[in-house]
């Protein structure tokens, strides 16, 4: 591995140095200890790019771009990138490391003294060869250092029109954000600098998600000038030539055995949660599953994992966060071993603390399923106050404290508990995929002989847990800890079926009764269906990552376009409303007047792939001439039309759907009311009684017969 570290690492403790706000998630140029935790290279496409591009830029090849803007937020690797380059072209100029030391000194300044915001070196004259050339780094165009008191975007636009004016042998390599970048548009727009703002504008266009978005690598009308959108590119899906995505290698290195501790060094032994996970995880088919998951959360959230996202998330799935109230005891094993001593401390004590009532639940739920889908109810907490007052319970029965441990739990839950780097991302995810929420038509594997409906687990929980954990446990699928703590949950619901307490207040029983078996139930879920890949509308997920990603020849887009074609028209009509404007409602029937035209067309859009990265969204292109339009295929439309294909009513979409419809149908509206050759075969229909009136041979008004209609 490039840049290894030489002591090894050593987990889950050195993984909590991966979170964002710690120095593994934040990458300074040349400085080994932060950034590029798992000390490898995690390649992209834009690495090879830009092994390439060094080359030709070493060798001198004509058209080689001298401008390149890397564009993307934090966290996406731009640093990376940069010192990944200037690697390169320090071994193509046989510079023999005096091209890095020269830039890294200048990226060191002494204490106190800001790195300027252009940093230039002379790389021609540290090469073996001397040759001409100049390089220009600016590692985050937003900075001023060196240019106080003037904005950052003007400094970028009067950078740009310089190397524009330059001649050849000199380079510039820049990182910015799409923040400055739109500023910087801005000033050369407000202070009328053509040059400037005709290359912004191309820049903008070239990394925007658009149907009719130009190439990039290299831009356009500049040819000198290379961009590239480091946001757009998912890190879960492989670079091309045979190469794991750089989110397997990231976790195919965190869950490395030879980091982790041996047998019987865990201070928590074989039970610790932790240690679980990477067992768990170090095997194929579990982490080709959890990778899946987080692909399929792109394609449906439209969201994409940066690097700090990964890191930070990885640092949580096998390391944890700290529960809210909680001080972590030295390492996440040793945290762990703690845990097991407050849960054995519990069973003992007269009158336990909360933490040792709440202990089993945080060590059942602290393994990586369970954080990657960490929400429960956290009004259930009331609940389960009230019943328990209301059914007047003994504190000292084992069952009772099994139901004040969960009621701490779900108590805690209320109050923020996820790192706040990935927080967002997480509560999406959970209202995206949630394996709790899957079909219960859906066959899980809980063995590698072995599958079962969900909903015959389902089922037998809902009787009793006791029932479940008897269907379950015989194909040894759950980890210790939560064998454990669903038998504690099994005391509580037989306490609460005891026809004693039932009597003292039936309703309270039964409703604290469900509450333990759903939480029971969801803690199973969620266990065995994480390690399958088996979350909430799985199947639509799948068939929507074939169309975006495995569709080259277009036959899964044009079955879609057919069925979009189906939700705009009317049968074998296109109705435009004209007693109306886009966001009003229909006015009483009896007042509508509806202009009817020939069905409008939907096809698929094929769009460019040479010098850019492919796009993450599907385009279709609905109407024709004047009217033609773009519309992205999002997951939500997509998931709308297959749900109509089984039976959904379409007064049943969801709002964002129909509101997309509602707008392409108002796009289309305009231009068909204007243009001749469509209003020829068109009519209107009115009032409540569907009285039609078209177009005579003379252009005089009619009215259309039923009969001639039909």
């Amino acid at each position: 591995m490039e840049n290894a570290s030489k002591a090894s690492p050593r987990f889950p403790k050195d993984l909590l140095e991966w979170a964002g706000h710690h120095s593994g998630g934040v990458k300074r140029l040349f400085d080994p200890g932060s950034g590029r935790p798992g000390k490898e290279l995690l390649r992209t496409r834009l690495i090879s790019r830009l092994e390439a591009w060094a080359q030709e830029a070493v060798a001198g090849t004509p058209g080689t771009p001298r401008i390149l803007l890397l564009v993307g937020g934090p966290g996406n690797g731009k640093t990376e990138a940069i010192e990944h380059t200037i690697n390169c072209l320090d071994k193509g100029l046989a510079a023999k490391g005096k091209l890095v030391e020269s830039l890294s000194e200048a990226f060191h300044p002494p204490v106190g003294k800001a790195v300027a915001r252009v940093v230039d070196v002379d790389a021609g004259n540290l090469a073996s060869v001397p040759r001409q050339m100049r390089l220009s780094i600016v590692q985050d165009a937003s900075a001023t250092a060196g240019q106080e008191g003037r904005p950052a975007p003007e400094l970028l636009v009067e950078e740009l029109l310089g190397l524009l004016d330059s001649t050849s042998g000199r380079y510039y390599l820049c990182c910015v954000n799409r923040g400055v970048l739109d500023d910087a548009l801005i000033h050369a727009l407000d202070h009328g600098l053509g040059q400037a703002r005709d290359l912004l504008e191309a820049v903008t266009r070239s990394v925007s998600l658009s149907s009719t978005a130009p190439s990039c690598w290299p831009l356009g009308d500049f040819p000198e000038v290379a961009v590239w959108p480091m946001d757009v590119e998912s890190l879960l899906v492989s670079p091309g030539e045979g190469s794991p995505s750089p989110a397997s290698t990231l976790l195919a290195y965190a869950t490395n055995p030879a980091h982790w501790p041996g047998a019987g060094e865990c201070p928590a032994g074989d039970d610790c949660p932790f240690c679980h996970s990477q067992r768990l995880l170090a095997r194929e088919e579990p982490r080709i599953a959890l990778l899946q998951i987080l692909r399929w959360y792109e394609l449906a959230s439209g969201k994409r994992w940066s690097f700090r996202d990964l890191f930070s998330l990885v640092s949580y799935l096998l390391a944890g966060s700290s529960p809210t109230g909680q001080e972590r005891q030295g390492d996440p094993c040793q945290w762990a071993a703690y845990l097991m001593e407050q849960d054995r401390a519990s069973e003992q004590a007269s009158n336990p603390r909360k933490q040792q009532l709440t202990a089993a639940f945080h060590l059942a739920t602290s393994s990586y399923q369970h954080a990657l889908f960490h929400r429960w109810d956290p009004e259930a907490a009331n609940a389960l106050r009230n019943g328990i007052r209301d059914l007047v319970l003994d504190k000292e029965q084992p069952g009772v404290r099994v139901l004040l441990g969960l009621q701490h739990f779900l108590q805690g839950r209320k109050d923020s508990y996820l790192p706040a780097a990935i927080g967002s991302l997480l509560e999406n995810m959970v209202d995206l995929l949630d394996p709790a929420m899957a079909s219960p038509d859906v066959e899980v594997a809980v063995s590698g002989r072995s599958k079962v409906l969900l909903g015959e687990l389902d089922t037998r929980f809902s009787r009793s847990i006791v029932g479940g954990i008897e269907f379950v446990r015989k194909y040894q699928v759950l980890a210790k800890n939560e064998l454990e703590l669903l038998r504690k949950l099994a005391k509580a619901d037989d306490l609460l079926s005891s026809a004693s307490i039932r009597r003292r207040n039936p309703a309270a029983a039964s409703r604290l009764q469900r509450i333990v078996r759903d939480f029971a139930c969801r803690l199973v879920r969620r266990s065995v269906c994480t390690r399958s890949a088996v979350v909430a509308d799985a199947n639509i997920l799948e068939a929507f990552q074939q169309v975006v990603e495995d569709d080259d020849r277009g036959q899964r887009l044009f079955e879609v376009a057919k069925q979009v074609k189906n939700l705009l028209n009317n049968g074998q009509d296109f109705e435009v409303s004209l007693t109306t404007t886009f966001g009003q409602p229909l006015p009483p029937q009896q007042r509508q007047a509806i202009l009817v035209v020939p069905v409008r067309q939907v096809r698929m859009r094929r769009l460019p792939t040479a010098g850019r990265p492919r796009s993450p969204l599907c385009f279709l292109e609905v109407g024709s001439g004047q009217s033609l339009q773009s519309i992205a295929l999002t997951y939500e439309l997509f998931k709308a039309v297959k749900e109509l294909e089984r039976g959904l009513s379409p007064a049943s979409l969801p709002r964002t759907v129909v509101a997309l419809l509602d707008t392409t149908k108002a796009r289309l509206s305009g231009p068909i009311v204007r243009d001749p050759g469509i209003l020829g075969d068109a009519r209107i229909r009115i009032g409540t009684d569907g009285t039609e009136v078209s177009t005579s041979w003379d252009d005089k008004f009619v009215s259309v017969s039923k009969e001639k209609q039909a």
